[in-house]
């Protein structure tokens, strides 16, 4: 086998591997919230035992990132391929971290009577969840189109996450006994406002892997190259 084949034979298992622990990741999100949900605070451990598996397959990934940047001295899109792999894995581990606090604050959540129905804090996870899938399809396909039409779903996010703050805090004002309980979901938003930003910052590495264009905080539709 010559050499450039054996490369993207190795290219292609690098993006096989991002995929599964993105899927991990989507699934970890997923997992969390129907824990708050559907109040399965055993769904929530479930959640919380899965973090180990996220954390050492960015491990993974960044050890095989970086022996091909020592061995193989790659080039231009490759070279931005794998660069972009580095950072994407980073993004990913802390979305994950933010579907394990989630989790965490859903068996707190459990404990107690429900504060109040769920319905845009879902919306929020449906919307954060598929920025995820859909950034990671566009890295695969290498497709910037994809990649920005995830950057401009982020304000979808933060308006819910303020309209469910504002909500909450007429709970806590009107009775102090629900206030332990309305921090817990301001922070279960919190969460997934911090998901949908990394999912954003996956989509700007898609971006500059296909494109070669720096996108930062979406401000700029056009960039400029690096």
């Amino acid at each position: 086998m010559d050499v450039h084949r054996h490369f993207q034979m190795e290219l292609e298992e690098l993006k096989e591997l991002l995929l599964q622990m993105a899927a991990l990741v989507e699934k970890a999100i997923s997992n969390a919230v129907q824990a708050l949900v559907a109040r399965d605070s055993k769904l929530a451990k479930k959640t919380l035992n899965g973090e180990d598996r996220i954390n050492k397959m960015e491990i993974t990934i960044d050890d095989m990132c970086l022996k091909l940047l020592a061995l193989k001295q790659p080039m231009a899109a490759d070279l931005r391929f794998i660069t972009s792999a580095m950072k994407i894995i980073t993004d990913l581990e802390r979305i994950g971290d933010q579907a394990v606090n989630i989790a965490e604050r859903a068996i707190l959540l459990n404990e107690e009577p429900q504060l109040k129905p769920y319905i845009d804090i879902p919306r929020m996870a449906e919307i954060a969840q598929s920025m995820v899938k859909d950034v990671m399809d566009a890295f695969v396909n290498r497709d910037s189109k994809v990649a920005r039409s995830v950057c401009a779903r982020d304000d979808l996010v933060d308006k819910l996450n303020d309209q469910v703050f504002r909500e909450l805090l007429t709970y806590m004002i009107a009775d102090p006994k629900t206030i332990t309980r309305a921090v817990h979901l301001v922070i279960v938003c919190r969460c997934l406002e911090r998901i949908a930003d990394h999912a954003t910052n996956l989509a700007e590495d898609v971006i500059f892997m296909v494109d070669a264009l720096v996108i930062k905080h979406h401000a700029d539709n056009k960039g400029k190259k690096r």
